[in-house]
């Protein structure tokens, strides 16, 4: 895929791409971003992801037909779907951390918004195997992203944090634009 990509770049083919934060937790992934990034293409991380979708030209769009079939997905012509679909990836990369390739490690800012989609996901309730899916990272990585935010708050029960999240104005915060009680995570 990476010499597929660059020969398309290579070609002056423009190339945007959205990851989730966690890909920086990913080396490989990691480092074919730097590649694609340096050859041209454009990348950005997000804190939380659709699923994949590939779009041309604004003219077509290829989009999963389910997770029981991964290699598998569906072209779509319609012009209001594609148009939809391109809409939904420009909010979304309008969002997105973008990822320059001479920084070799996760930039700050992806730190503060997983820990703030965190937040939201516990403050609707979530559990951590619920955030982690959610967020595309393990449950020991939300478990760690959940106990330094606790530390650094003072906190040493759930329900003290929650206390503490609201009563810091971290609530308003995390909540942003909505709240993941109206948008759970992917199961």
């Amino acid at each position: 895929m990476v010499r597929r990509n660059l020969e398309l770049l290579a070609r002056g083919v423009q190339q945007r791409t959205l990851y989730q934060h966690a890909v920086w937790n990913h080396p490989p992934t990691a480092e074919y971003i730097r590649t694609v990034a340096e050859a041209g293409g454009s990348v950005r991380t997000v804190d939380e992801m659709f699923d994949r979708v590939i779009i041309v030209d604004r003219t077509v769009a290829f989009i999963p037909t389910s997770s029981d079939y991964p290699d598998e997905a569906l072209e779509v012509r319609d012009p209001s779907i594609v148009w939809y679909l391109a809409n939904v990836f420009e909010y979304a990369w309008a969002r997105g951390t973008p990822v320059d390739p001479a920084v070799h490690r996760r930039p700050e800012i992806v730190v503060s918004e997983i820990e703030q989609s965190i937040i939201r996901f516990l403050v609707a309730g979530h559990t951590e195997e619920k955030i982690a899916r959610g967020l595309g990272i393990s449950r020991r990585t939300v478990a760690e992203y959940i106990s330094r935010i606790s530390r650094r708050l003072g906190s040493v029960s759930r329900a003290q944090l929650g206390y503490l999240i609201a009563t810091k104005g971290l609530l308003s915060e995390a909540e942003g634009e909505r709240s993941p009680a109206s948008d759970p995570p992917r199961p």
